[in-house]
């Protein structure tokens, strides 16, 4: 009798378990086309941020000459280079979607 419940149990019901975890692990991987968007909203946000900022601090420079802001400062161009190699991968993704 045990041989009736045990046989369908390995035969149907591990099979089955090891399918839909298979599938939840592989939907839970991928990134939406929501995610997508949402990320690239807060990207296009964190610039305009970004710009402010410095717009703020070469502002305050100009009226204290005390002053010497940190991010001004250490304006390197290896930190420019990644920020342009990503805005052109944005540029492409947008440029194949359209």
């Amino acid at each position: 009798m045990e041989e009736m419940i045990i046989i369908p149990m390995v035969v149907i019901g591990l099979p089955w378990l090891i399918m839909h975890y298979i599938t939840k692990w592989k939907t839970a991987a991928t990134i939406t086309g929501d995610d997508e968007v949402l990320l690239d909203e807060l990207y296009q946000l964190a610039r305009r941020l970004d710009e402010r900022m410095d717009t703020v601090e070469r502002l305050v420079a100009n009226d204290h000459p005390d002053f010497h802001p940190k991010r001004l400062l250490d304006d390197r161009e290896e930190d420019n280079q990644q920020l342009r190699e990503l805005e052109n991968m944005i540029a492409e993704k947008k440029g194949t979607a359209k």
